[in-house]
Order: C-alpha cells, then structure tokens, then sequence
C-alpha cells in the first residue's frame, strides 16, 4: 500500500475544490496524473463513472470508495481526499468524508482485489478511521493509508502507536464433494476470526480444484488449522507450525474453538515437526479418533475424486437418452456410423462419451482410497486394483476392496527398512510393483471371485424389489439422507447410491433417484416454514430461509444446518419425517436418475419426472407442517436476534464486492 499512495495524492481539503461525486474523481484524479500514474484524465474518469454507475460506492460511516480497473493507468494507484462538508456517495447513512479513488491497470485484477481487501481492513478499525480525519498533514495521511509510521515534527505529539500485530492463522477446509461443507467451513472460520481479531486465510480445497495459499502467507502464519474429511493436498508446507486437525463440521460448527485451540498450541509451543508426514488422511480428525473414523475418511477420499466421473459420465448419458432415445444404448460406434444432421448420432456421441467416463468410476474410486491411506505411492495398485474389479464384475464393492487392500499393501511395504542405495527407486518402481502384483494376485484368485458374486446378488436384489419392499428401502434411505444432514450417514446413503450407478441397472437408478428427493428435503422445507410462519423464526433464520430455496433445489442438504444447529430437536426429526415420505414416494412411482447431483435442474433427465416432483413437494410439506407445528407448541417466542451485523463487517463485505 505504501508504493501506492503518496503526500501529492492526499488533499485534506477537498471540499474546496469539489461538492460532487464527480468533482472529487476529477481532483483526485488530476494528482494521478501530474505523477504519471494516469496517462488520459478523460478516458480515466469515463471508466469511474461507468463503474459508478453499476452501484454506488459509498459506504457505512462517511466512506466513499470509487474505483476502477482502466487502460490508462500505469500502475496500481490509490488518492485520499478529506471533505469537511462531506459529499455523497450514495451511501445509506448519508455523504462521505473519507473518500478514496482506487486506480487499477485494466486486466490487473489481482492488484485490484489486493487494494481494496487491504483497504478494508483497514477500514475495520475505528482507530484508523479516526486517525485519518485527524490527520494535520497530507504526509501522514499517506502513511497512515501506507501502513507506515508518519514522520511528524519533534514539537507535534506523537502519533499513537501501532497495535501490535494480530494473531495469523492459515487453514484448509475441504469436504467429500467440495461442494457446501468445504465452503461453509472456510466462511465460518473466516467470521469467527474477524469477530476476535484474528488474521484467517483459507484455502478450500474444493472438487473444481484450489489456488495454493501464497507461501509468504504461510510462513508468517502462527497457527494452522485443518479442517477436512478428504487429504490435505501437500500438507507439508503447514509443517512446523502449531496445527488443529479436525473434521470439516467442526469448522462449520465451531470455529471460534479452533481458534482458541491453536492459539493456546502456540502459545505452548506445540508444532508439527517438518519431518512428520503422515498419510494424507490417516492422521486427520478430533484426537483420540479411531480406526472406524479414519476408514470413513479413506473411503471419502475415493468418492470425492469420483464423484466428478459420475457426474459427467451420468449426465451425458442422460443426454444420449434425451436426444436419441433409449435405443442409443444399442448403436453402433459413432466412429463408424455419424450423420451430423441426425439427432440420434448426436445422442449415440454423448451416450458412448459418457459410457467412457463410467469405466473409470471403479478404477478411481479404487485409486484414491490408497492414495487416502499411502498418498501418491498407492494410486497405482489402486488403479490396478480397481480395473481388476471392473474386468471380474467385482463393481463398486469391488472398487471399495482393492483400493483398501492396495493402500494396506503400500503401507506395509513403507514400513520396511530399505538400504539406502534402493530408497531413490523405490517410490517408482519397487512399491508399485510389489503392491500392484500382490493387489492382483489378491483379486484374481482370492477375493475377487466372492465378491463378484456379492455384487451380482445385490444387484439382483434391487431390481428384484417391489411393492413394499421398495417403500421401506425408500424410507430407509430417506431418513438417513436426512438424519446427520450432510454428515457420516447421509455420505453412506449418497454413496450407496452412487455406487450402484456403476452398475447401470434399473434398480440402482430408483436408489439414486430417492436419495437426491430425500436429500433436497430439509433445506426446502425450512425454507417453506419460514415464509408461511416467519414469526417462528428468527430474522437471521427469515434470510437463512431465502437462501434454502435455491440450496435445497440444488440439492445441497447441508443448507438446513444453521436450522439444525439452533433447534435441532425439532427440525432433525421434521427434515426425517419429510425424507422418509420424499423416498418413499420416489421409489413407489418408480422414479429414476442416471446423475449423481443436480437437483430440480436434472428434472428433464430424470423417469416419471412429474410424479419425481410430486414426491418432493409432499416430503418438503409434510417436513415443514411439522416443524411449523413443533415450534408452535413452545410457550415463548423466538428471542429477537441480535443487533445487525456491525458496520465494519458490511463495510468490508460492500468493499470487496
């Protein structure tokens, strides 16, 4: 910020040269350019305007912040002007009188982002606030902004001394899907360090990839926080730091705990060593975790990276069935047989793509539960393994034994003491070819045979329900998909239901087909229970509610947690009641769905669509008439939420939008 701001772009009388929005761009502006930093003062303040006018910049307590990516500007720049009148800037609470103008090079987003994020944080202390319009000089001004120590006559008072510097934490979130809990962390850690005056960077580690936190960041952190259920990605550059390793819902649920828990870590002294490097996965969790919980992880880690296969391979199959009907599944390749006019070659293209992505849902699944428990020496057995399986018809099941039994094998293999001659090839050649040879001997002639059978007997068994049987699975389903809202039993639902699309039988899609209803059941009906009966519920819940409509639509169960969380004993068994009547009803009308996540956007794709949502409207009903019903029988309203969010934080929202 320093090299951005300088005495000459500081006028603490700007009220003497401008009473308008437009007067001040101009003034300030004309700094810019007598320093070189704009080279057209016209083509500049037409950009401000433009900017202007998508949404005023005015801010709570008297700010203004016009700014503006532009191509004539040389380099990053940033103006302050004083204005003892104050001017508007269309900020609620009237004009402004700290005004400063943010001049960015077009195309230079970082450096754009970098101006404003730094600026308000600084606009989130009072103390900064009030020194700036107490500023005697423009030279203080600009190092006050600077982030510099103002050089101020011997005769003048001394400027108050800096705070000292916060407590940094970095952390990484991420979530089997990477979909809601992984962003819901990072949001929730995030507020809870600005609530007590910590420094919280976060790196979500999501299923459409991450941006690795910048290395300088981490090594000026003081602590650091894991908050995952699938491997942190090169987790060695958080070693030799005071480290909380926890579950992705802790992050959710209690943040500012964690925070108090590395702060006292470090406070302690108690660090990750940098030559410890467990498994990506194998020593993630509350301490005290069990080996139960560390084989849920593992195998989340295999779905989370197939879950992306199934979608694309699910979703383009249904799109081959869309546009050519169900006899694409009987045409002959395209690479032979393709009329660019003809619909159903299109769909005959799109249905053999996506049947190309399901051939690698084993094989991945397979791979990523080694590489969950021996990291990126166990992807190949896992990757053979699960290709194994597919070849012997051992499915999902399958998938799920080789990638524990090649991640098993590795682990081993690392444990035994090698000389240090072998040691630089055995990463490449010594482990992947012992596990991949013991891995294949295990599922060709030991297990693969019972498991096959396993398989095609579950198999058999679904498509094989009917009448009541099918109503119970469905119930079944629906209260687990809706019990721990996103958590351990809900994963289980999703993934038996995602396994079975593997598959491709009729059966499995019914299953797959009930789960995303009952999964879409609690965030809907609590948005419905808070607009047909708001004064159950608070004004953080009415808004929460909005945003339920367009989570539960999507498919994203997690949206009901904050509902969960205040009042779990009348909104859990409500969200269940409604499931059980969603996955139900589903499986009766014999509803189907080839893609694993979409929610009401996949309905064209989906078999018996209207009656698919019938089932869903009559769960979300029933799940919030009961939950209306429930908080109607408390003798006391609902306490009036707390004072609105304080200004700093919807300053700092207002300047990074």
């Amino acid at each position: 910020m320093s090299q951005m701001i300088s005495a000459e772009l500081v006028d603490l009388e700007l009220d003497r040269a401008a009473d308008s929005k437009a007067a001040a761009a101009r003034s300030l502006a004309e700094r810019m350019v007598a320093l070189g930093r704009v080279t057209d003062l016209d083509g500049f303040l037409a950009d401000v305007a433009a900017r202007e006018a998508q949404m005023p910049t005015g801010l709570d307590g008297g700010i203004g912040i016009p700014h503006c990516r532009s191509a004539h500007v040389t380099e990053p720049t940033l103006a302050f002007g004083r204005s003892a009148a104050g001017i508007d800037f269309g900020a609620p609470d009237g004009p402004a009188d700290l005004i400063f103008l943010i001049a960015a090079p077009a195309g230079a987003d970082d450096a754009h982002l970098s101006i404003l994020s730094n600026l308000a944080r600084q606009l989130m202390d009072g103390d900064f606030t009030a020194a700036l319009r107490a500023a005697k000089t423009a030279g203080e001004a600009a190092a006050l902004i600077g982030g510099e120590e103002a050089a101020t006559p011997e005769t003048q008072a001394p400027a108050p001394a800096a705070a000292d510097r916060p407590f940094r934490i970095v952390a990484v979130t991420s979530c089997p899907t990477g979909i809601a809990h992984t962003y819901m962390a990072a949001e929730s850690l995030e507020r809870a360090g600005r609530a007590g005056g910590v420094e919280v960077s976060v790196e979500t580690q999501g299923s459409s990839g991450f941006t690795r936190l910048d290395p300088d960041v981490i090594a000026a952190a003081d602590g650091v926080i894991f908050a995952h259920d699938v491997p942190v990605r090169d987790k060695e550059r958080f070693a030799g730091k005071a480290t909380v390793d926890v579950g992705v819902k802790a992050g959710v649920n209690r943040p500012a705990e964690l925070i108090a828990e590395v702060r006292e870590k470090a406070a302690r002294g108690e660090i990750t060593e940098a030559g410890a490097k467990p498994s990506p996965v194998e020593a993630a969790g509350e301490p005290g975790e069990g080996y139960g919980t560390k084989l849920r992880k593992w195998l989340m880690s295999g779905v989370s990276y197939m879950v992306p296969f199934v979608a694309a391979g699910g979703l383009l199959i249904a799109l081959g069935f869309a546009l050519g009907g169900y006899k694409v599944s009987d045409a002959p390749s395209v690479m032979d047989h393709f009329l660019w006019t003809d619909t159903s070659s299109w769909g005959a293209l799109l249905f053999q793509v996506g049947g190309v992505a399901f051939k690698f849902l084993v094989p991945v699944l397979a791979g990523y539960i080694a590489y969950g428990m021996a990291d990126r020496p166990g992807l190949v057995p896992g990757f053979v393994g699960g290709a194994i399986a597919l070849d012997i018809k051992a499915g999902f099941l399958g998938g799920l034994a080789a990638g524990l039994i090649a991640g098993a094998v590795v682990m081993a293999i690392q444990k035994v003491k090698i000389p240090v001659s072998l040691r630089g090839i055995m990463p490449v050649v010594v482990i992947p070819l012992i596990s991949s040879a013991v891995v294949g001997f295990l599922m060709f002639l030991v297990i693969g045979e019972p498991i096959s059978k396993l398989q095609s007997a579950l198999t058999s068994w679904l498509n094989g329900l009917n009448g009541a049987n099918v109503i119970v699975l469905g119930v079944i389903l629906g209260l687990m998909m809706c019990f721990d809202l996103g958590g351990p039993l809900n994963k289980v639902a999703y993934t038996f239901a995602i396994g079975g699309l593997a598959d491709g039988t009729a059966g499995s899609f019914k299953v797959m087909a009930a789960v995303m209803a009952a999964g879409m059941i609690p965030p809907l009906s609590m948005a419905l229970a808070t607009t047909v009966r708001g004064r159950l519920f608070t004004r953080t819940e009415r808004e929460n509610g909005k945003a339920a409509w367009v989570l539960g639509a999507s498919f994203v169960t997690e949206g009901a947690i904050p509902f969960a969380a205040a009042d779990p004993l009348r909104v859990i068994p409500s969200a269940m009641a409604g499931g059980a009547v969603t996955g139900a009803l589903s499986m009766a009308f014999g509803c189907t769905l080839r893609a694993p996540h979409g929610g009401i956007f996949v309905v064209p794709l989906i078999g018996n669509a209207l009656l698919y949502l019938v089932a869903i409207a009559a769960g979300t009903v029933v799940s919030a008439a009961l939950v209306v019903l429930l908080k109607g029988l408390r003798k006391q309203r609902p306490e009036p939420e707390d004072a609105a969010v304080g200004s700093a934080e919807k300053r700092e929202v207002a300047v990074v939008a």
